[in-house]
């Protein structure tokens, strides 16, 4: 399994892309994932290339296309992201589906997400790139069932799913029941976890991108009130992750939340092992 981490948990913090990638490289991370705004803006020098120089890679560019704009800066956003995409050779783009949650969204409403969608996943596609949707509140992935349904309308083969567990969670869905329905289409995990569910309000994003936001309620991935242990251990060997760390203590809390999932994998697999020569 390969798991990086976000820049976006350094997003209050005055650090240069060399000391994340330093730090990324020290505690054993595999890539790292860009947030939008900090790709747009690191300026010259800054690429796959100069990355690989770390044994890191970008697995991700999470940014939020607009899905309700004009045809014409959809695309030249698109543009943009698919130029920071081969130069950072970054495989995935991942955006919201619109800012409406299913229960709310007019049939237009819906309707332009979807047609907004497809235009980018076709665009993206042409660059050899994939579009994922992430599970989120407060759009059209806000559960398993609108979720499907969103991938059934859009029909597009370059559309993925961007599976944030706690999310899922978060709606009221079984996270292994919605992993199964949802399995064939999703390319990517986002791990992060909250102390109750009383506290879900802390990952609001007029909260979480705040400076002065609140933090007290997010936990280490492996002690919070989602029961991380057993998804871990049925992800596929090959998932890519990446531990999506809000909260203060970046400089502890990532590098003891990467030990712990290694440790989760590690343990999969020697069982694995164990029941082929069993098996044998």
């Amino acid at each position: 399994m390969r798991i990086s981490l976000c820049t976006i948990s350094f997003r209050h913090h005055l650090l240069s892309i060399g000391e994340i990638a330093r730090f990324a490289r020290g505690s054993g991370f595999d890539g790292i994932e860009l947030w939008g705004i900090h790709a747009r803006n690191l300026g010259r020098g800054y690429h796959a290339e100069w990355l690989a120089g770390f044994g890191l890679r970008v697995p991700m560019l999470s940014d939020y296309l607009p899905l309700d704009a004009p045809r014409d800066d959809l695309v030249l956003r698109m543009a943009e992201f698919c130029r920071l995409a081969k130069s950072w050779r970054a495989p995935r783009l991942r955006t919201f589906a619109g800012a409406r949650g299913s229960a709310a969204a007019s049939p237009e409403e819906r309707a332009q997400v979807v047609g907004g969608l497809r235009l980018a996943a076709g665009y993206l596609a042409d660059h050899g790139l994939r579009l994922l949707v992430e599970t989120h509140p407060g759009t059209l992935a806000d559960n398993t069932a609108s979720l499907l349904r969103l991938i059934e309308e859009v029909d597009h083969p370059a559309l993925k799913v961007n599976f944030d567990a706690l999310h899922v969670w978060e709606s009221g869905d079984d996270i292994m029941a919605a992993h199964d329905r949802l399995a064939g289409h999703i390319d990517y995990y986002h791990l992060k976890n909250v102390r109750d569910r009383t506290d879900l309000a802390v990952f609001a994003p007029d909260n979480v991108y705040a400076s002065s936001g609140r933090r007290e309620g997010m936990t280490s991935l492996l002690e919070g009130a989602l029961d991380y242990a057993p998804f871990l251990e049925r992800l596929p060997a090959h998932a890519e992750a990446s531990l999506e760390w809000f909260g203060d203590a970046c400089f502890s809390i990532l590098p003891a939340d990467l030990a712990r999932v290694r440790s989760i994998a590690a343990g999969r697999r020697d069982d694995t092992a164990h029941r082929i020569r069993a098996a044998g």
